[in-house]
């Protein structure tokens, strides 16, 4: 769903992640209009690595993209992963604006969960059921969260999870399925560019994101945010009834 912010503004952004978990909208001129958008979704929640207002500013700085959890400052692609998947209960929604394209690349990377759950459930349910067993995997280190890729959530909902990098250890258990996982989310990828102004946001419990290596000074500003209650934007996605994965 693309957006006229001059006309929808946040209510449109909020009627494009109830119905499916992402939505994309251009003509954000400053970083006080993009604070502005953030504030009207929903609390703003600080990051790591954000300023003041909330805002993280997210381009290359050399020496710091070497360390492990800060790939996001470097030039490299970024695996897909959902953010801060350390914490029990990470931010729900991720809103991203361009400031500056890249030169070559740097194409930004979604993947639907809910797509890829169903895929799984179509061709590899044995994954599936294993991918959903609670304390499988831990997140963020010795000091994060003991968790699983699909979790679930009120009202039979699904919740998802991941990342892969040194920061997530797998149990033995599902190691074997994540090669499935994997080749789900490839076929689920989709790739766009963002034209300076333009942005996205999305439901960080029902979407992967990424980006493709780039050339040249790009940046983009994030911010993190849980939804105010009256948009009824619901976390995660519904599961198919039929499907059987334990709980």
């Amino acid at each position: 769903m693309f957006v006229d912010l001059q006309q929808d503004w946040a209510a449109g952004v909020a009627a494009g992640l109830a119905a499916d978990g992402l939505a994309r909208f251009d003509r954000i001129r400053t970083r006080a209009q993009l604070v502005t958008l953030g504030a009207s979704l929903g609390r703003i929640v600080p990051h790591r690595d954000s300023d003041g207002d909330g805002v993280t500013t997210l381009e290359h700085r050399a020496g710091l993209a070497q360390r492990l959890g800060f790939e996001g400052f470097g030039i490299g692609a970024l695996a897909p992963h959902t953010d801060r998947s350390g914490v029990p209960e990470p931010p729900a929604l991720l809103l991203v604006v361009c400031g500056r394209k890249s030169t070559t690349g740097g194409e930004c990377v979604a993947i639907d969960g809910c797509a890829v759950y169903g895929d799984l459930a179509r061709n590899e349910p044995e994954a599936l059921r294993a991918l959903s067993q609670p304390r499988t995997v831990l997140f963020g280190g010795a000091s994060g969260h003991l968790g699983s890729i699909f979790e679930r959530a009120q009202g039979g909902r699904i919740r998802v999870r991941y990342r892969r990098d040194g920061l997530a250890k797998y149990s033995p258990e599902i190691s074997r399925w994540l090669p499935m996982l994997d080749a789900a989310i490839d076929r689920h990828a989709c790739q766009f560019t963002l034209e300076p102004g333009h942005g996205y946001v999305l439901h960080n419990h029902r979407w992967l994101h990424g980006r493709s290596a780039f050339t040249g000074e790009r940046v983009m500003y994030r911010l993190s945010l849980n939804p105010h209650p009256e948009f009824a934007i619901p976390s995660g996605f519904l599961a198919p009834d039929a499907l059987g994965v334990a709980s």
